[in-house]
């Protein structure tokens, strides 16, 4: 991904918003005015015509009726629609739908492409700062529309999961249980393992989750997520150093029979 990209959508944001601030001057509108049309306050008006947050279809409502824009204002929703994915993770989602063995190592959340509609919520919702509800259902569509993958049976994938992350109940009990019958019953497919790790002692796995990918050109790939940015790698060495732990964590993993028996077991004591 080049910054050019990752910045793309912050530039349409400053677009609209200086157009805003235009049609509202221009109108002899004040920004408090604004600000209360939109059930916004002053600051977060502010932010939005500076081009620091998306405008949302609620202030381009507002601002196109009192400003008499006669719909050129809301006309540019449809160019600012939230991306599905954040910026610097869209490398990965394309290589990911194309990827013919996909290794993930996830000891902090179950992975995306194994959470129920409820699980990919209660992550969201719990996003900092917080997510405005527009782009929090984009996400929540992107995420569930991504896990079609797995029902491409001539492809591979493997989870390995920390134990911790399926004893942390995200949401009411029955939502949790649901969430590990998920996993259960994704398990059963002939082209998906998955295995729960046990955290004991220090080793690799306490060195953070990474997706190892190969392309149909059996190119190797290692993709790694922290709190703001990713990593889509290729470099043969570091692939290769990633590719050695990935190694060593399923050994120390539950076989995938007796990682079954431990959801179920997780399940039924719910």
């Amino acid at each position: 991904m080049t910054s050019g990209d990752a910045q793309q959508p912050q530039q349409a944001w400053r677009y609209c918003g200086s157009q805003i601030k235009l049609w509202r001057e221009e109108a002899g509108v004040s920004r408090q005015e604004l600000a209360k049309e939109a059930s916004y306050d002053y600051e977060y008006v502010k932010s939005m015509e500076c081009g620091r947050r998306r405008p949302t279809l609620k202030l381009l409502q507002a601002a196109d009726q009192l400003c008499g824009a006669r719909g050129k204002l809301v006309a540019a929703h449809e160019h600012l629609r939230p991306e599905r994915f954040l910026s610097y993770a869209n490398d990965y989602v394309r290589y990911e739908a194309e990827a013919i063995v996909l290794s993930f190592y996830q000891p902090l959340l179950i992975p995306g492409l194994l959470q129920t509609e409820e699980t990919v919520r209660a992550y969201l919702n719990a996003h900092f700062p917080p997510l405005d509800d527009e782009t929090l259902e984009e996400r929540v569509v992107g995420r569930l529309d991504r896990q079609s993958l797995l029902d491409q049976r001539t492809r591979a994938f493997s989870f390995v999961i920390g134990e911790t992350v399926l004893r942390n109940r995200i949401g009411p009990a029955q939502a949790h249980r649901r969430q590990l019958h998920r996993l259960l019953e994704a398990g059963r497919a002939r082209n998906v393992t998955i295995q729960v790790l046990s955290f004991e002692g220090a080793g690799p796995e306490l060195d953070g989750p990474f997706v190892l990918l190969e392309t149909a050109e059996h190119e190797a790939l290692v993709y790694e997520e922290g709190q703001a940015t990713g990593r889509l790698y290729s470099d043969p060495e570091r692939v290769s150093t990633v590719a050695q732990r990935h190694a060593m964590i399923l050994r120390k993993a539950l076989s995938p029979d007796k990682s079954a028996r431990l959801i179920e077991e997780l399940a039924e004591g719910l």
